[in-house]
């Protein structure tokens, strides 16, 4: 099958979308009809080829009119600030990237554009629903405009809904220890949370994630059921989530080989048996990444369940999985 997508907003996560589009899911065909960014063609074009978490893009990357030239293909880059004045018809979906899509008005700008889809690469009231891919796939429906949740939501939702349906869950609480972003000053500078106007790359933030509310939107079971906090730490790409969960009915056995079985073959859930730490996790794909060995009970209905995410390489890969399947449901 062969989809268009077009990319508004080239930040972190519009620039990793492109990678993966360009390399690891290159097998898919995607045609990038463009991409929309204010900043400058020379800004776009440095930032994309010199990343400090992935490192130099392995290809050429060249500022032509109009466009950006990478490994001899040239993409379309506009300087809208509006993208319902661009003509998209043509593009499947587009990538909503630029972390501003809080309004109806705004997130209805690309099917104004032309596009059939729209896809929101975080959380979104304006969106007809939220997805979460090993979760609530079922969910989307014919729904044009839709969020892909956030980073966190997507290592949770799919893990929490496989412990819904066996062993079952009674309650759970969630701990997100997450890499700092730009959200977070790199001196100390205001902001609405105080602790979270403290340097993120020095201190470890206690703070809160909406992942533990968008769960219970993505799964409506757990409502009541589920907590969530967070700690941002001095780390610059990769997180992780500690949760600890009561169960309707003991595990029986051990209970990393029992979590393993449990999700054995999982579309975006895998896991390790290697004592590894968070740099070993960067462009991993999968939405988590289940540490097994610090898999432990408390007693035989109590579990803990530690797991590591690449919140942008891993939420990329479901954008542009996403982003497929959306295509996929025809005109």
């Amino acid at each position: 099958m062969s989809i268009t997508v077009f990319i508004n907003g080239f930040g972190r996560i519009g620039r990793t979308v492109l990678r993966q589009l360009l390399s690891t899911h290159a097998h898919l065909g995607v045609t990038i009809a463009g991409i929309n960014d204010i900043e400058s063609l020379e800004s776009c074009a440095y930032l994309f080829k010199y990343d400090s978490v992935f490192g130099p893009y392995p290809g050429t990357v060249e500022v032509v009119a109009g466009g950006l030239r990478i490994d001899g293909h040239v993409i379309p880059v506009h300087r809208e600030r509006d993208i319902s004045t661009l003509d998209l018809s043509g593009v499947d979906v587009v990538m909503e990237c630029t972390g501003l899509c809080g309004e109806r008005q705004w997130a209805e700008r690309g099917i104004a554009a032309g596009a059939r889809n729209v896809l929101v690469s975080g959380p979104s009231d304006a969106a007809d629903v939220t997805v979460v891919m090993g979760a609530n796939d079922a969910d989307m429906g014919s729904a044009r405009i839709v969020s892909n949740a956030s980073c966190t939501t997507n290592a949770l939702a799919p893990l929490m809904r496989i412990l819904m349906d066996e062993p079952g869950v009674v309650s759970a609480h969630m701990t997100t220890v997450h890499c700092y972003t730009g959200s977070q000053p790199m001196v100390d500078a205001p902001r609405g949370d105080p602790a979270r106007s403290r340097a993120g790359a020095v201190s470890m933030v206690p703070t809160t994630t909406s992942a533990s509310s968008l769960v219970t939107q993505v799964l409506p079971a757990l409502k009541g059921k589920i907590t969530g906090a967070a700690v941002r730490v001095p780390a610059i790409s990769v997180s992780a989530i500690d949760v600890v969960v009561r169960l309707e009915r003991a595990l029986e056995g051990d209970a990393g080989a029992v979590i393993a079985g449990l999700v054995s073959d999982h579309p975006v859930i895998g896991t390790t048996l290697e004592p590894l730490v968070s740099v070993d996790m960067r462009a991993r794909p999968e939405s988590l990444v289940i540490a097994l060995p610090e898999t432990m009970t408390a007693g035989p209905n109590q579990v803990r369940i530690f797991g590591w995410y690449d919140n942008e390489w891993g939420f990329s890969a479901r954008m542009i999985e996403m982003s497929c399947v959306m295509a996929a449901r025809g005109a």
